[in-house]
């Protein structure tokens, strides 16, 4: 009988910001008396394969555990039919779980009734879509500000806030356009304008990206960027682009077969990938341009480093080797005024051809 790992435990409560989503243990059976297979040990350690097999049940999400804080951008990535999206969906219960708990600001998400899930999905979590579902009969004015429309603002307040985010998302002077005017690229802003408008506590994308031209979709991860420094508005990404994943997230849940297979930053997904899958998913990756110096640094020798010159430890590998090459020294590593240790051109290098040489080894 083939056996999968457990899923990995959230990491531990050390980030001050308040908790955004609490998810414990959820899984989400789609088949026939579902609500049976998380509860059978002798059924949760089959493969996808053998569970359609024995049962006729699809599990899409498998025993998930992690929290999402305040402020933060969490990317959930994957191949197709990792679960990813089904995962995203239960958070705000477009897709009823299975078993497992699920709390938004301390409040349980599965014992919510109707009117309380309405509320969830109106005001406090807002989905940006890769299918943009614009009205097309309706301008981009009007498009932006239909959530608004629903909640019951009036005409002319939420004709000014959506005005307000139109101006944001760079679409000034489109207002009045119907959405068969635009662009791909300027109707995915009208999307992401129209969500947030109704100034939601948390903005989850699902793939909002992935049917756009590789330079509109670069833009448009630059605006996501730029939105979330000028708001900083917590923020749930799915995606199965690894490049999309390590310039979004603040951290990554990389999802394989309904469980999450690595939890971490981008920094940790590449330089400490958890198994063979994840170092396959980022053998290709730059390493330079995502690992920081702070895994790169050496202790100091006495007065060691270029006193005009100096680093902070989250500086990536690849700006760092620019200073020290300026410099042509060694060069501090300096947080809060203190000296962390040092570092220069071999042993930034060193970092990134001993994850190479690992590799090979693996």
């Amino acid at each position: 009988m083939a056996t999968t790992a457990p899923a990995p435990a959230p990491e531990p409560a050390t980030d001050p910001r308040a908790l955004v989503f609490s998810v414990r243990n959820l899984w989400k059976v789609f088949g026939p008396r579902a609500d049976r297979i998380p509860g059978d040990a002798s059924l949760t350690g089959l493969s996808a394969e053998e569970l359609r097999e024995r049962t006729g049940c699809t599990a899409a999400v498998r025993d998930v555990s992690f929290d999402v804080h305040e402020g933060e951008v969490f990317v959930v990535m994957g191949l197709s039919g990792s679960g990813k999206s089904t995962l995203v969906r239960c958070l705000t219960r477009l897709i009823e779980p299975t078993s497992g708990s699920l709390g938004m600001d301390g409040e349980d998400v599965r014992a919510m009734d109707k009117a309380q899930l309405r509320e969830l999905r109106r005001h406090r979590a807002a989905m940006v879509f890769q299918h943009f579902g614009l009205l097309p009969h309706r301008t981009v004015l009007d498009n932006v500000g239909y959530g608004l429309e629903i909640q019951g603002v009036g005409r002319v307040e939420r004709r000014a806030r959506a005005a307000e985010f139109i101006r944001k998302v760079g679409l000034t002077g489109l207002e009045q356009r119907r959405p068969s005017e635009l662009s791909g690229g300027q109707q995915q802003r009208v999307g992401l304008a129209r969500a947030l408008a109704v100034d939601p506590e948390v903005l989850l994308f699902d793939e909002p990206f992935s049917a756009l031209d590789p330079l509109i979709r670069r833009d448009m991860q630059e605006e996501v960027v730029r939105l979330h420094k000028e708001e900083g508005r917590t923020m749930v990404f799915i995606t199965h682009d690894l490049s999309e994943a390590l310039t979004l997230g603040d951290r990554i849940a990389l999802m394989r077969d309904g469980r999450i297979v690595q939890l971490g930053t981008p920094e940790e997904i590449v330089g400490s990938p958890a198994d063979d899958y994840v170092r396959d998913f980022v053998r290709d990756v730059p390493r330079e341009q995502v690992l920081t110096v702070r895994r790169a640094m050496r202790p100091a020798v006495g007065a060691e480093g270029d006193e005009d010159e100096s680093l902070d430890p989250t500086a990536l590998i690849s700006d760092a080797i620019d200073v020290v090459v300026r410099a042509g020294r060694p060069v501090r590593v300096v947080q809060d005024g203190r000296c962390l240790g040092v570092v220069d051109h071999a042993c930034l290098l060193s970092v990134v051809s001993r994850l190479d040489r690992a590799e090979v080894a693996a």
